[in-house]
């Protein structure tokens, strides 16, 4: 497994930066791009690089009008994600935009996205780590408090809220352990502040509530980030296990 990369935060946009790298080392071809969690996923800044984006999401209300509204996509699918149509080896990146932590089965749907990613492709993930204050809150919270709140906590046009599942493998500890059972090679590993309560009008009461808890537990639950970005590579070779 090569060498890590680790940063205590995203500088720029390195998916974007990685995914123009990737269109070099195939000589200008066009890109198959999968964005799972297209609901909330960023765009690109993908200039002069020929794609193909499909867009995939859960069918929810919070979720539809976002998703619509998206002009870079070719293609879209709302549903249940153990049945979007998914064809092995038909993507060169997949893009997880803070997906894994909001459904049930995340392993399952992942599995589902590497069998879809060409080898030597790239999976690109942004998530909520389950293993920090803001994480606990996010997961612990009864979803009418969260809906209550949220109107109140998060900066205006906010998705959500949605669903707060957090299963094992949304937290750096489950995903660096997944990628080692499937062959996956973690490139890079970053860490950002990035959740939506602590954007808000009310930011410097999420902090303090995170902050308190983190004491509380000595420091097991901290405060230094709430999201965990992994560049991640499904290796070309051919005695890697194969999903």
């Amino acid at each position: 497994m090569s060498e890590v990369r680790w940063w205590p935060a995203t500088q720029g946009d390195v998916f974007s930066l990685r995914i123009r790298e990737l269109w070099t080392e195939h000589l200008g071809r066009r890109l198959d791009i999968l964005v799972a969690g297209c609901g909330r996923g960023g765009t690109f800044d993908l200039d002069r690089v020929e794609t193909r984006i499909t867009g995939i999401d859960e069918d929810l209300p919070q979720l539809r009008a976002a998703v619509h509204a998206r002009n870079d996509l070719d293609a879209r699918f709302l549903g249940d994600l153990r049945a979007a149509p998914l064809l092995p080896r038909s993507f060169d990146v997949v893009h997880v935009a803070f997906l894994l932590e909001r459904v049930r089965h995340a392993e399952l749907v992942l599995d589902r996205m590497v069998n879809a990613l060409r080898p030597g492709g790239l999976l690109l993930i942004r998530m909520r780590d389950r293993t920090t204050a803001y994480g606990f809150y996010d997961r612990h919270l009864p979803h009418w408090t969260r809906r209550l709140l949220w109107p109140h906590l998060t900066p205006a046009g906010s998705v959500g809220p949605l669903p707060a599942i957090y299963e094992q493998v949304a937290s750096r500890e489950g995903l660096h352990s997944y990628c080692l059972m499937r062959g996956l090679m973690i490139a890079e590993d970053y860490s950002a502040t990035s959740g939506p309560a602590l954007k808000g009008p009310h930011a410097p009461i999420t902090r303090t509530a995170c902050r308190l808890l983190s004491k509380l537990t000595a420091g097991r639950l901290p405060t230094t980030h709430d999201e965990i970005t992994l560049i991640i590579r499904k290796p070309q070779n051919h005695f890697a296990r194969l999903i």
